[in-house]
């Protein structure tokens, strides 16, 4: 559908998303391409789509930046690509992950779902003033995981046992669907307690984290 796109940013999603372009045989145009593709930090994006010749498509790959950001060019979408990268991966980190496709005219969305499906990535729309509350939810997913990781090995260690025996835990969880078990999914709230006084000896930094998503769990069984 689009002939010669231009990768702008070598980061994380921009070198993966040009590997798998040029994997899928898209000619990478640095002259004269259909489509400029932002893969800047969302601070930058409006910035370098203020400097590009409007008249092809412009689009970009963030989550949580509005389209506005895309000014002065109209013929503009946004694909968000709903994974985590990391430099030490290729583009194999695209494949079967959803993607967010935000546009304002049919052209564009039918543009945006072209190139999600030709990165290996499952498009749904998402409209523009839904992005923050979508973005929010998306950290929690990813980042605050990686909090929870590393506070669950530091109680881990602090019983001398190895942080690492955590990760196939998470990994059923997982593949299980998140299906609740536990001491809150039990009603157990003695263990809970008792959880809460070693957190208080051993790590009380983490007694608040623990309350409160203790909390927040008996809350949606």
């Amino acid at each position: 559908m689009i002939d010669g796109i231009h990768v702008i940013g070598c980061g994380r999603v921009g070198s993966a998303v040009s590997a798998r372009l040029a994997e899928r045989g898209v000619r990478l145009a640095v002259d004269a391409p259909e489509l400029v593709l932002l893969c800047v930090p969302d601070r930058a994006i409006a910035e370098v789509a203020a400097g590009i010749e409007p008249g092809p498509w412009v689009a970009h790959v963030s989550g949580a930046t509005p389209l506005a950001a895309l000014a002065p060019h109209a013929r503009r979408f946004g694909v968000h690509p709903l994974q985590t990268f990391v430099r030490w991966r290729g583009p194999e980190q695209l494949d079967g992950a959803w993607a967010a496709v935000t546009a304002e005219t049919d052209e564009a969305a039918a543009a945006g779902g072209w190139l999600a499906e030709t990165l290996g990535l499952r498009p749904f729309a998402l409209r523009d003033d839904r992005r923050a509350v979508y973005h929010a939810g998306a950290a929690i997913a990813s980042n605050y995981l990686v909090t929870l990781r590393r506070a669950a090995g530091s109680l881990l260690e602090a019983a001398g046992a190895p942080p690492q025996a955590l990760d196939p835990l998470m990994a059923r969880t997982v593949e299980n669907g998140f299906e609740l078990t536990g001491p809150i999914q039990r009603g157990d709230w003695e263990t809970v307690e008792r959880h809460l006084e070693a957190i208080r000896v051993e790590r009380p930094e983490l007694e608040q984290m623990y309350r409160t998503l203790a909390d927040a769990t008996a809350a949606v069984t």
